[in-house]
């Protein structure tokens, strides 16, 4: 009995092995095809807004010559905020909308200086294609960044806040956000056409091209 352990051992050895290499070839097959559904679906997703920012490129110039445009625009990132009145809001409900979306904060004086042109833009193009999101993220609260809003006559745009900053911080994991202001530009498909870091003159002539095109609007 002694003498046959080692064969019985040896025979199990033989019989495992195989089968987990087939298991972990199997494990990993499935995996890449789920990586390659979802990865799949992201270019999906955004594989008409090609055209937009095809088209928006050769706009990013002049006053928006910042504008850092997508060559493969992506789904925007998921952020989420508070409006006026605390409620918790989604870039999502904005689906179907060209938006612009931007962090600003009252101790930032390049956003405080664009915030009258981004009411402005608004005033101007607001409304069912389009709208102006700028998501103020002082840490103290929304007293003074209101006072602010209300002091410099900005009156188009609605308020929007995160305190916690946690916009900016997975703005910023996502190479999207080095300083503020930052600013994204979604198309109606919730996909990133581009994205600016720094001010600019957003009710430019310059600015309005751009976002004309985006809209379907020009």
């Amino acid at each position: 009995m002694d003498e046959g352990t080692p064969t019985t051992t040896s025979r199990r050895r033989r019989i495992l092995i195989p089968t987990a290499i087939a298991a972990a070839v199997i494990a990993a097959a499935a995996v890449y095809g789920i990586a390659g559904r979802d990865g799949n679906a992201v270019a999906a997703t955004c594989t008409a807004s090609q055209a937009i920012a095809a088209a928006a490129g050769p706009l990013a110039t002049g006053d928006v010559a910042a504008l850092m445009v997508s060559e493969k625009p992506e789904p925007a990132p998921a952020l989420t905020f508070t409006d006026a009145d605390g409620k918790r809001r989604s870039l999502s409900e904005w689906a179907g909308r060209t938006v612009l979306v931007n962090l600003w904060a009252t101790w930032c004086a390049p956003c405080r200086h664009e915030m009258p042109a981004l009411d402005r833009l608004q005033a101007d193009l607001g409304g069912e294609a389009f709208e102006v999101v700028a998501i103020n993220i002082d840490t103290g609260g929304a007293e003074k960044p209101m006072k602010f809003l209300k002091e410099v006559g900005v009156t188009h745009l609605g308020f929007y806040a995160d305190h916690s900053t946690a916009v900016f911080r997975d703005l910023k994991k996502a190479g999207k956000a080095f300083g503020l202001p930052t600013t994204l530009l979604v198309d109606a498909e919730g996909c990133l056409i581009g994205h600016m870091a720094g001010p600019a003159e957003w009710d430019s002539a310059d600015a309005k091209a751009l976002i004309g095109v985006v809209t379907g609007s020009p």
